[in-house]
């Protein structure tokens, strides 16, 4: 790849030091080129189509128009789009409906930035990867929280105010204020220090 063209990519993801500190990382070896960034679904769909990237790195649940929306969005547009999704929590309805949309990759937020780049080369070469480990998570993973719905919660449990939840996910208050909202319904509670206790026992968190 040294004597080649970088990977072209654009990175979708509403966690701002997230997507920054991945801008940074994942050129650092020439092969990898971020040409566009988008912080919420429906920018992802508009700069994946403007910039037409080799890759698309995209994020689950974002505000608005989550992961999955977005990249049916691009693929009707253009359906040859490879797209690498990165989650905290990997259900099986929604690894089964990314599969289905033509996800190639899945793996965690978590990973290492540079198993990311490598994961980036391998879809750029065609071929499918999906880590063990949201694997082995969507495989047992019953939990009906989204991805943001089970950040909100666990700020919850630390004791942060809805605004201070807001400004540690990078979310308007109002959207935090959803999540929970969402949350307290699926766990059956009327607080949402209520769900977040319901959901620890439950293991969702």
């Amino acid at each position: 790849m040294t004597n080649a063209d970088p990977i072209r990519i654009v990175l979708a993801d509403d966690e701002h030091l997230l997507r920054a500190a991945l801008s940074a990382l994942l050129p650092l070896d020439g092969t990898i080129e971020v040409v566009a960034q988008a912080e919420n679904g429906a920018d992802a769909v508009t700069v994946t189509l403007r910039h037409r990237p080799d890759v698309l790195v995209i994020d689950l649940e974002m505000p608005g128009m989550d992961g999955l929306e977005a990249i049916a969005a691009i693929r009707a547009e253009r359906p040859e789009q490879r797209v690498l999704m990165l989650t905290r929590h990997a259900r099986p309805g929604v690894l089964r409906r990314a599969l289905k949309l033509g996800v190639l990759g899945f793996m965690s937020k978590g990973a290492d930035p540079e198993d990311i780049a490598e994961v980036i080369r391998t879809l750029h070469t065609g071929r499918r990867w999906i880590a063990h480990d949201v694997l082995e998570a969507s495989v047992v993973d019953d939990s009906p929280l989204t991805d943001r719905e089970a950040d909100a919660l666990r700020e919850t449990r630390e004791g942060y105010s809805v605004k201070d939840i807001a400004r540690r996910l990078h979310l308007a208050p109002g959207t935090v204020r959803n999540y929970l909202s969402s949350a307290m319904q699926k766990t059956r509670t009327a607080t949402r220090h209520d769900a977040a206790r319901a959901a620890r026992d439950r293991g969702w968190l």
